[in-house]
């Protein structure tokens, strides 16, 4: 069910039903926004298809619950911190719409031809019957998204007075004077409203009106339309939220409130970061382990911020920046091709400093926090790795005087030619998923990694500075 056509680069399939009078006699009935979902949901149910196809994490919890709620035919909340994957669920939603949708051709809401709902679309279909044109949308023009800010007024997502067309002569009484917002735009469609507290109260009653009442008040002239929209809404957990909150009518129209959550295992977070990061070079999965660690323990810590929470973008971030540190160090050492290695993690903190939120009171200690925590990712990570490995003869080599100098412009090859060759070294990669034909990028990358875990657990000293560390 997958598609990634651009709104308005494809064209519609020739044949299709171009009057109202084609559309009847082929046998299209109109059919609202949810049922179409309902139905389309059920066929890729029965059949198998991909539903979500990029959402990581949420076979078992959120999913169920949202085909739950599309089958009720329920507007609904995704309620959870940041980073956690609300918005591009959504972007999901319009591969359960019909992928082209007949509309009356110059209508300003893209009403059914059989079914339309202004005023001058009824007169239109009076005026012109059989032959009144027929175009065709596709899906992606059916959704829209807006990020709700303090500053949203009632004219962005309901409407207001067109000067022009009063200017023209119609008087402020006259329904075709309105210059319709976002939501009655959006009918027969899907509308989502990114953090609906932000919005003020004011204007989430006028959306309460609009959504239930079907009734649009623009200044003290009522209109009354039946709009067909489905509305989903994002919101973080009200104790986070101090900027608003959903009002009480409001939240009550709501068919479901779902909660999301962050990828509860390693292998998700793992997942999600191989399938959104854009890694120049190679990240191989012991470092990217090390990072899903990482962060799982950033959303344990006391010292974190937890109402804030710690985004899932956090990670992809952290992936794009040793991969960046790789590619930085292969364009002075002149290495190809660029692999990250564990000396590569200590580029995260500084650069992700700002995209945590701490404690009061921890005001001085973060680097110490963040250095101490991915410490333990590094350690937690070689301990599962290297279980049950002898590696003395490596921690006799390096303490016997082949010290080992690794950095930012210190080449693979380099780390690899200071130890003299120990069996152990290729058990160490070959634990690492690397091979012995494998690039020496990768091999040191396996070998950095046993070192600073035989750092870690004092068996080796480690002296470092502003551009290297010396294991010795």
């Amino acid at each position: 069910m997958t598609d990634t056509t651009v709104p308005g680069t494809q064209a519609p399939p020739a044949g299709l039903p171009r009057t109202a009078g084609e559309l009847r006699s082929d046998g299209y009935h109109p059919r609202s926004v949810k049922a179409e979902m309902c139905e389309n949901l059920l066929v890729a149910l029965r059949s198998g298809s991909t539903l979500w196809p990029g959402v990581v994490g949420f076979d078992r919890t959120v999913l169920p619950q949202l085909e739950r709620a599309l089958l009720a035919g329920h507007d609904m909340v995704l309620l959870g911190e940041r980073g956690q994957g609300k918005t591009r669920l959504l972007r999901t939603l319009p591969e359960l719409l019909d992928e082209w949708t007949p509309v009356i051709e110059g209508s300003e809401l893209d009403e059914h031809p059989l079914e339309p709902i202004t005023p001058v679309s009824r007169r239109r279909a009076v005026e012109q019957g059989d032959a009144l044109p027929v175009i065709w949308r596709h899906r992606s023009e059916r959704y829209v998204e807006k990020l709700a800010t303090p500053d949203t007024a009632v004219a962005d997502l309901v409407g207001d007075v067109d000067p022009v067309k009063v200017a023209e002569g119609r008087s402020l009484g006259d329904p075709e004077t309105i210059h319709f917002g976002l939501v009655p735009r959006a009918h027969r469609g899907i509308v989502t409203i990114n953090e609906l507290p932000d919005l003020a109260e004011r204007i989430q009653v006028a959306l309460l009106n609009v959504m239930e009442e079907r009734d649009i008040q623009i200044r003290g002239h009522s209109l009354r339309l039946p709009l067909d929209v489905f509305l989903v809404a994002t919101a973080n957990p009200e104790d986070y939220t101090s900027r608003g909150r959903i009002i009480t009518p409001l939240k009550d129209r709501f068919g479901a409130e779902i909660r999301t959550h962050y990828p509860p295992t390693l292998a998700d977070e793992i997942a999600l970061v191989r399938q959104e990061a854009a890694l120049e070079a190679e990240v191989g999965d012991p470092l990217l382990e090390v990072l899903a660690r990482f962060v799982a323990q950033l959303r344990r810590s006391p010292a974190v911020d937890q109402r804030s929470g710690v985004s899932a973008r956090f990670a992809i971030a952290a992936a794009e920046t040793v991969s960046a540190a790789a590619v930085h160090r292969a364009a002075v050492t002149g290495e190809k091709p660029p692999v990250g290695r564990p000396v590569d993690l200590e580029a995260v903190i500084p650069v992700l400093h700002g995209k945590l939120e701490f404690e009061a009171g921890e005001e001085g200690r973060e680097d110490e926090v963040l250095g101490y925590l991915l410490r333990r990712a590094v350690a937690d990570t070689a301990r599962g790795l290297f279980a049950g490995l002898d590696m003395q003869s490596l921690v006799d080599a390096v303490s016997g005087g082949h010290q080992v100098v690794t950095g930012e412009r210190i080449a693979a090859a380099e780390v690899l030619t200071a130890l003299p060759e120990l069996p152990v070294l290729q058990q160490v990669a070959e634990r690492a998923g690397v091979r012995a034909e494998d690039s020496p990028g990768r091999i040191a990358s396996a070998v950095e990694l046993a070192l600073e875990s035989l750092y870690l657990a004092r068996k080796l000293a480690k002296d470092t500075d502003d551009e290297r560390a010396v294991y010795g």
